[in-house]
């Protein structure tokens, strides 16, 4: 109703300000009306990554290729994934994207590619890239909303002898596909997959933020994928994977009760079809098992036999404070696929090689924590040195199951996490002791979960959330304490290497002319040697030869006496050939090996040898060694065993951490976290009815 309609209403005697704003309610009631998700998102396109052209030709790439990479891993397919851009006129782009996976079938090709929140995964409490079914329907819808032209799409199924060709667009109204033309196709050489062909209007670019950095990073955290990129200059750029290894296939759970919030319990409580308390608890939720269920209960004061439908708000909130007291297990980790610490290594090397990084740090998986009910575990990977700029701030690379996070870094927990570390004390520069760091350094964060916090439906953000944060902090920590580690016995060979020099090369020179123009025998140099060095120099050789890796640690003694200590070193032991140790180890403790060097004169050396097998080549590059009952600031090359009570030289013991690189409290939190997620339980949840 218009203002001046208002007006009117009230110039007429007989009209009463009620009437007047009863007929403005009834005006405003008949405007209401529904409106379609893909209405919605039409009007709101900056939501799902549609902002700026630069930005919506990678989020349309970027979706077509998630989607292909969820198909084919769920089907067990190795991914071979062709993406090309062509620019067919001034800022209008064709983008094909290709892949060999199971393929879809024909009566859900329209619904798959034109329809919003059509999909499989929304409620499946598993992680995977896509979980919405928003993804590549946006794109499509984009499409047409930019430049008007429909999508394609080409699909085959293995059991099919023919692919089916589908050309349509999205009907933003009803938010469902409009199919224009369909038939079969004959899809020369592929046995199964799916094409799909948009125009979008955008901008390319190159460098930072590009579509092929993009596919360059996806490449690092999928290793086991097979990318190749045609630009709109005609270029070729080949990705090719450096594994055979499909990520492990995820089995669908129930969520955790820790951190579980209110509302949702009780909705599930709701819907439950079970007539007991403790049958709903272990029937709903992972890692409940029966007598779990009945201390919750006993804690909670709530009765087992209470019905789930009847329970009321206050027995709902006692019930979640007294999860919160009772131990439970750890989250499944079948649901989650980690990239692990070697792929990790792997998919760096194949992506950076050109940098030429100085050091990989080993990478850290940390174990599955909970944040609303969801398990999530964090994994981290730092490359330092080589080519990479000294003068600048770190490079950090963010992925969410799996998928790289180009935009909104300063909003991403990811970036939060970085800032709380003290990079100062593992060797990089933060200027004022916060923020992101300085140096020749990346920084790659994955974290998986079932259900990521996004900050928004464009998924380039990872919510602030405290849980999340905690868990990335702690793997920074312990990744960046390998950095310390690398960095300190760096620095102290390079400290000792002149004198090193000297004594192997110089004094023995200096000695051997002068006894030849004196004529008399040249010299022991051994009291020499050690007056001069007075330390143990322990120093190691990885040689690699058809899938096989012969390892030599040589300890040489500079000190004036003889020196009694232990050695470890820590290696894989699946891959460790036990008759070629030499000398044999005093213990071997799963993954660590023990010598205990009884005594070794001084100026002499001893030589440890062992050898791995079936390893790749960069699945072991560098040797964990550690010493104990010596005292560690005189041993180069190795450092002290973490938790060993050990002489440091002022008659006093101490506590030892990598690298004494941590204070007390930061080694009291390390070893409460290797606690609480390090533990390995093999009780089993059992299912019990409501007649139990």
């Amino acid at each position: 109703m218009s203002a001046e309609s208002i007006q009117c209403h009230f110039q007429d005697p007989h009209t009463t300000l009620g009437d007047t704003m009863t007929d403005i309610a009834e005006t405003l009631a008949k405007q209401q009306k529904e409106i379609s998700i893909a209405e919605f998102f039409e009007k709101n396109k900056q939501i799902l990554g549609f902002d700026s052209q630069t930005k919506s030709l990678i989020t349309a790439v970027k979706e077509g290729v998630d989607n292909s990479l969820d198909a084919c891993e769920e089907a067990r397919i190795l991914p071979d994934i062709y993406v090309e851009l062509t620019e067919t006129e001034k800022g209008e782009y064709k983008i094909v994207i290709e892949d060999n996976g199971p393929g879809i079938v024909k009566r859900q090709i329209a619904n798959v590619f034109g329809r919003l929140l059509y999909g499989s995964r929304f409620h499946a409490i598993r992680q995977s890239r896509g979980q919405q079914g928003i993804g590549i329907s946006a794109v499509v819808m984009y499409s047409q909303l930019t430049t008007g032209k429909p999508a394609l799409i080409i699909s085959k199924t293995k059991s099919e002898e023919v692919a089916h060709f589908v050309k349509l667009v999205l009907d933003i109204k009803r938010n469902r596909p409009d199919i224009i033309e369909e038939d079969f196709r004959i899809w020369d050489g592929k046995l199964h997959g799916t094409r799909i062909e948009v125009h979008v209007k955008g901008r390319y670019v190159a460098g930072k933020q590009s579509i092929l950095e993009y596919l360059r990073a996806t490449a690092i955290v999928n290793p086991h994928v097979q990318i190749t990129f045609k630009d709109p200059n005609g270029g070729t750029i080949s990705l090719p994977r450096v594994t055979e290894d499909l990520p492990k296939e995820t089995i669908e759970s129930k969520p955790h009760p820790e951190g579980i919030e209110l509302g949702q319990f009780m909705s599930m409580a709701k819907a439950s079809e079970h007539r007991k308390l403790t049958a709903f608890l272990v029937n709903e939720f992972s890692r409940v098992s029966p007598r779990v269920a009945k201390e919750i209960c006993d804690a909670a004061n709530v009765p087992e036999n209470r019905s789930p439908k009847r329970m009321s708000l206050e027995e709902a909130s006692s019930l979640l404070k007294a999860i919160g007291t009772v131990k439970i297990m750890a989250p499944k980790t079948d649901c989650l696929t980690p990239i692990g610490e070697t792929l990790i290594r792997k998919g760096l090397r194949n992506v950076l090689e050109g940098l030429k990084p100085g050091y990989y740090a080993p990478p850290v998986s940390r174990s599955p924590s909970v944040y609303s009910g969801h398990p999530f575990l964090a994994e981290v990977g730092i490359v330092y040195g080589g080519q990479l700029p000294k003068d600048q701030q770190v490079e950090i690379l963010r992925f969410g199951n799996r998928v790289p996070l180009l935009y909104q870094q300063g909003a991403d927990v990811i970036t939060k996490a970085i800032t709380e570390v003290d990079w100062r004390r593992y060797g990089l520069e933060q200027r004022g002791g916060k923020g992101i760091p300085f140096g020749p350094a990346i920084i790659l964060v994955h974290i998986a979960s079932t259900q990521l916090p996004f900050t928004s439906e464009a998924k380039e953000a990872i919510a602030n959330l405290d849980p999340i944060r905690d868990e990335i902090v702690r793997a920074l920590r312990l990744c960046a304490r390998n950095l310390k580690t690398h960095l300190g016995k760096k620095a102290k060979r390079s400290k000792t290497r002149e004198k090193f020099d000297i004594v192997q090369i110089l004094l023995p020179e200096i000695a051997r002319k002068a006894a030849s123009i004196v004529g008399k025998p040249v010299p022991d140099l051994g009291k020499t040697v050690t007056e001069i060095m007075n330390v143990v120099w322990i120093d190691d050789n990885i040689e690699y030869s058809k899938r096989r890796h012969k390892v030599a640690i040589r300890i040489h003694n500079y000190m004036s006496t003889g020196q009694k200590f232990n050695v470890h070193a820590v290696v894989p032991g699946k891959a460790l050939d036990r008759k070629r140790i030499q000398p044999e180890p005093d213990s071997v403790n799963g993954d660590k090996l023990t010598w205990n060097l009884k005594r070794i004169p001084s100026t002499e050396i001893v030589t440890i040898t062992f050898e791995l097998v079936g390893l790749d080549q960069d699945e072991y590059s560098d040797t964990e060694i550690f010493i104990s009952d010596i005292n560690h600031a005189s041993v180069i090359g190795a450092e002290p065993l973490p938790g060993d009570w050990d002489l440091d030289g002022t008659g006093q013991y101490s506590l030892f951490s990598f690298g004494d690189a941590a204070d007390e409290d930061e080694v009291e939190e390390i070893e409460e976290d290797d606690d609480e997620n390090g533990v390995d339980y093999d009780e089993q949840t059992e299912v019990i009815s409501d007649e139990e």
